[in-house]
């Protein structure tokens, strides 16, 4: 099995910066694509960075500039950079891999469970 687990989130004050950290772990063959999610309380979830296994980097409109998305393929961890935080930015933060177990070419989605995170204005 594939495990992802999220780390970083907390309390910051707006304007303030957090470091998301997602690490996967198991049986995992190749990883493709990974991207961050995020839902804040009554509303849909929303895409907020994705990035590639050549690097390409893809963000969602109200984050761009402030977040910034990275990894560690060694490491098979990805990283979210918020900076200049706004209280629209609260909700529980999720990360997505697409990938492979060892020894299979099928490709799958997996999600962490999240980690909150809360801008206080």
């Amino acid at each position: 099995q594939v495990q992802l687990v999220e780390s970083g989130g907390g309390l910051v004050q707006a304007g303030g910066s957090l470091r998301l950290s997602c690490a996967a772990s198991g049986n995992i063959g190749s990883i493709n694509d990974m991207a961050w999610y995020r839902q804040a309380p009554g509303k849909q979830r929303e895409m907020v960075a994705r990035i590639f296994d050549d690097g390409r980097t893809d963000y969602g409109d109200s984050v761009k500039g402030r977040f910034f998305i990275s990894r560690d393929n060694a490491k098979n961890t990805m990283y979210l950079q918020m900076d200049s935080l706004r209280s629209e930015d609260t909700g529980v933060y999720s990360c997505n891999g697409f990938m492979t177990q060892r020894g299979s070419s099928f490709y799958q989605g997996y999600w962490g469970r999240g980690t909150q995170v809360t801008v206080s204005s």
